[in-house]
């Protein structure tokens, strides 16, 4: 066997199992969705739309509440963490400074604190603030915690962009604001959707200030209130659950088809052409 034949056979080899690896989860998440018994290979199949049905149509499950709280938080704060970013990678790519790998580094290095060390302290101040219970209590810690990935890609992004842009900019009277906002925010336009639709998906799946920061269904996110099905029941109602996550990934699945090549775009290639 030719050494071209044996790398076409492992690579097959590798895609395949890693495609298998990440879809029999979800495949399964389906089967179960759609099953009137969870332990379906021991009992038999017997297909339901049920599960969705309660999910969809129960009010003391919720589900719709903690879904719009999910948009409105994550949105809220994707777009007020990239819009911050964006400032400060334009000054650490763009502003005479010293430290500049300095201070990327302590925001990596702060990003590394685990979060369930900040949490008691986090939970403190928003009692102290009279803010458990609300949409900034998340929305807060949620532009904290993905601002390092956000500053991180953007910087990287804004680098590519030619300084020329900026002096020809300035050149016909424009000042850094301007300059940032219609010069080189339009052309990295792929990065900054990118990097925003990442913060959006971190947002969106985050778990433990939720949990701790929420007490019902009026700001709790769809992790918690999926986790809070158990509660409810009295019991695991594994076929609501797999129908709630199923129906929470579609949103996410969407954007992530829709907007696939602006998000591979925006995050391996260049600003300028040519």
């Amino acid at each position: 066997m030719s050494e071209e034949r044996a790398k076409s056979i492992l690579t097959g080899l590798t895609v395949t199992f890693m495609v298998l690896f990440s879809l029999i989860p979800f495949i399964y998440m389906v089967l179960v969705s759609f099953n009137v018994n969870p332990d379906f290979l021991d009992r038999g199949w017997l297909f339901t739309f049920a599960h969705y049905k309660d999910v969809l149509t129960e009010e003391s499950l919720h589900f719709i509440d903690y879904l719009k709280n999910s948009i409105v938080v994550s949105a809220v704060s994707a777009v007020f963490t990239v819009f911050i970013a964006s400032l400060c990678a334009y000054a650490l790519t763009r502003l005479e400074m010293k430290g500049k790998a300095f201070i990327l580094f302590l925001v990596l290095a702060v990003s590394m604190f685990p979060q369930v060390s900040m949490i008691a302290y986090l939970f403190k101040i928003m009692v102290s603030l009279g803010l458990i219970n609300t949409y900034p209590a998340l929305i807060m810690p949620y532009i904290a915690w993905t601002l390092p990935l956000s500053l991180w890609i953007l910087v990287s992004y804004f680098a590519q962009i030619p300084k020329e842009l900026d002096k020809a900019a300035i050149v016909d009277g424009c000042n850094e604001f301007q300059t940032l906002f219609k010069v080189v925010f339009p052309v990295a336009l792929p990065g900054v959707f990118s990097t925003t639709l990442l913060a959006f998906i971190f947002a969106f799946n985050e778990f433990i200030f939720a949990l701790i920061l929420t007490t019902d269904y009026h700001s709790r996110t769809i992790p918690v209130g999926i986790a809070m099905f158990e509660g409810l029941h009295g019991q695991v109602p594994w076929g609501q659950i797999m129908a709630a996550s199923a129906i929470t990934m579609l949103p996410i699945l969407a954007m992530t088809l829709i907007f696939q090549k602006h998000i591979i775009g925006g995050l391996t290639k260049g600003a300028v052409k040519g």
